[in-house]
């Protein structure tokens, strides 16, 4: 915007809006000062594992042992066509540049806990693409935080709450994001 003062059709157009503004409704800046607040997460120093989220760490399976898990379950073929088309609107959208493997894990944990708190059914989870291993080496260990999302949603104390992960429509990142499905609340 320029500094120029207005004209007297401006200020008489600004005037007319003016007479127009109501105040705000009391009663709903006092729902939205009300709504819940995700605690924040402390930043962990080391490795991220069970122990440092106040859970137990289980045996690992060995990989012969290991069933896959199956990614196209709780959701119907109506939300797998808006999935597939990109025709679903996030009610959120979490990005996780920038942060560290700790801090994004805290950051995932506290989106998580207030859609759930709203009734949110849709995250939009943007991580960045996943790097192959050379790429990986060479660059400095990017595409950490991707690499990590799936184990930290299956050990997640919200993964009832998930009803599918899936990659995102290029509209909304591709490669480079993922749809979270909340599950409905009954």
């Amino acid at each position: 915007m320029s500094d120029r003062p207005l004209t007297a059709g401006e200020k008489a157009l600004w005037q007319k809006f003016i007479e127009t503004v109501k105040p705000l409704d009391q009663g709903r800046l006092k729902r939205i000062e009300n709504l819940p607040v995700a605690r924040r997460q402390r930043d962990l120093a080391g490795p991220i594992t069970a122990e440092s989220f106040g859970g137990k760490s289980v045996i690992a399976v060995p990989l012969r042992d290991q069933k896959p898990v199956a990614t196209r379950h709780g959701l119907d073929g109506g939300w797998d066509r808006r999935l597939a088309k990109g025709m679903i609107q996030p009610d959120v959208t979490v990005d996780l540049h920038g942060y560290t493997l700790s801090s994004a894990h805290g950051r995932l944990d506290g989106a998580l806990e207030l859609s759930i708190a709203a009734g949110h059914r849709a995250i939009l989870l943007i991580t960045g693409k996943a790097r192959n291993d050379d790429e990986r080496h060479r660059e400095g260990g990017r595409g950490a935080i991707r690499a990590a999302i799936a184990d930290w949603l299956a050990a997640s104390r919200h993964a009832s709450h998930i009803a599918t992960v899936r990659r995102a429509h290029p509209r909304h990142g591709g490669a480079g994001a993922l749809y979270i499905i909340l599950r409905r609340r009954r």
